[in-house]
């Protein structure tokens, strides 16, 4: 009997109170499955598993993670995300990238600018942290305005960034941000809905973002990840992480960098 399955009541109420009792029971509790957020294995009868349901426009996928990575909870996602996720959870997404990782553009709203993403690990205080380097294709403007001026750090200092001087300094806890990261693969980061509503994306993958197993582990350890901002033009592709760390400490130098913390998708903020 997997003693150690947790059904969240969010979860128990998408699912329905039979479903959820079957679970628990282990009628329909897998014997040994992949973690959604690490990828490693798990066993529900000695490992303290959560429930995740992902949660489409269409569809809804039941998948299992290890409690110490991600609490049991309902995910809402595009079906196309949801595909992706799918096609993660069964094996047949594509293998992780390179060692700085892969971009993945999403348009912003206005059709302005796409945000590329870049994954990589970055040395602070002797500790390998999960980064993310955002850098949109284009100028941001501010909503509403039709100056040709660039508005990206400016709009995410309102939000709660930080004003990055020096890449040795770990940055602060964003609160109500976060970061979803399922079937071992990135798929959205997530801010606070308008007015006290649930999570909305700011930032989607088109196609779910595979990253290296160095990465997954160092996210596993430490349960957050650093998202590092610049504007267009201050960071680049680069294929390494050593190029990507000089480009990070090049763009602060330069008053081009904005940072911040953020947990796991479903975990407490500070």
């Amino acid at each position: 009997m997997p003693r150690m399955l947790d059904v969240s009541d969010e979860v128990r109420a998408e699912i329905g109170d039979e479903e959820a009792d079957r679970l628990l029971v282990g009628d329909d509790a897998p014997r040994s499955y992949d973690c959604t957020s690490c990828r490693t294995p798990g066993d529900p009868e000695n490992d303290r598993t959560s429930t995740v349901l992902f949660v489409g426009e269409e569809t809804a996928v039941l998948a299992f993670a290890h409690a110490t990575c991600i609490p049991s909870q309902v995910v809402s996602v595009s079906e196309e995300q949801l595909q992706g996720a799918v096609r993660s959870i069964t094996g047949d997404s594509p293998a992780s990238g390179s060692d700085a990782g892969a971009s993945a553009p999403q348009n912003v709203p206005g059709g302005q600018a796409v945000l590329g993403i870049t994954s990589g690990l970055v040395l602070i205080g002797g500790e390998l942290h999960p980064a993310l380097v955002v850098e949109p294709t284009a100028p941001i403007a501010r909503p509403g305005s039709d100056g040709p001026g660039d508005d990206f750090l400016p709009l995410l200092i309102e939000q709660g960034f930080i004003p990055v001087t020096d890449t040795s300094e770990l940055p602060t806890l964003l609160g109500g941000w976060s970061v979803l990261l399922a079937a071992g693969q990135l798929h959205a980061v997530l801010q606070p809905g308008a007015e006290g509503g649930g999570q909305v994306a700011w930032w989607q993958a088109h196609q779910a973002l595979s990253v290296t197993d160095g990465w997954r582990t160092a996210v596993q350890k430490t349960q957050r990840v650093l998202i590092y901002a610049a504007p267009v033009g201050s960071i680049g592709q680069q294929p390494r992480e050593d190029l990507l760390r000089d480009a990070l400490d090049k763009a602060a130098a330069a008053g081009k960098l904005v940072a911040a913390a953020m947990p796991l998708a479903g975990t407490p903020g500070a």
